[in-house]
């Protein structure tokens, strides 16, 4: 029986926070060089310490992490389809962010500091923020996809 015919599942696999991403890309590239065969690998930002990995078997898994730097162990069992659905759905960041919602800048001059949305404009898909680290308050307009919410405002 051909490998496409297989049903493949999915694996979560332990890894260091905040390299979610790093590690995702390693193998991705790894996969590719080694042809080892692995569908799909999902790294969502929300599920912080895991990535999920689409493969026919766990030992294509365990072949692919073995090794890697950053990843910690797979996770015994697979992953039902319906625990993950909510990762692969695409929405945008702004329809999350209220006034108030305290957000993490992830991208640009100000990446890892924490701030206060005070003003959301859908329309341009911006928000105005204050860095709560800053000495004094200075409201900064980003795009909404810079920020991550970390905590619903009142």
């Amino acid at each position: 029986m051909s490998e496409e015919k297989v049903k493949t599942s999915l694996y979560a696999v332990k890894i260091t926070v905040g390299q979610e991403r790093n590690v995702a890309q390693m193998l991705a590239d790894r996969a590719k060089v080694e042809k080892i065969p692995v569908k799909a690998i999902l790294a969502p930002y929300e599920l912080r310490g895991y990535i999920i990995i689409e493969a026919y078997t766990p030992h294509y898994v365990d072949d692919l992490i073995r090794g890697v730097k950053h990843t910690r162990e797979r996770v015994q069992g697979v992953l039902d389809i319906s625990e993950i659905d909510k990762y692969l759905e695409t929405k945008p960041v702004i329809t999350s962010l209220q006034v108030g919602t305290d957000v993490e800048v992830i991208a640009g001059p100000f990446k890892g500091m924490q701030a206060k949305v005070i003003r959301v404009d859908e329309s341009k898909n911006e928000i105005t923020i204050e860095i709560l680290e800053a000495a004094y308050t200075l409201p900064i307009t980003v795009n909404a996809d810079y920020v991550r919410e970390l905590k619903k405002g009142e």
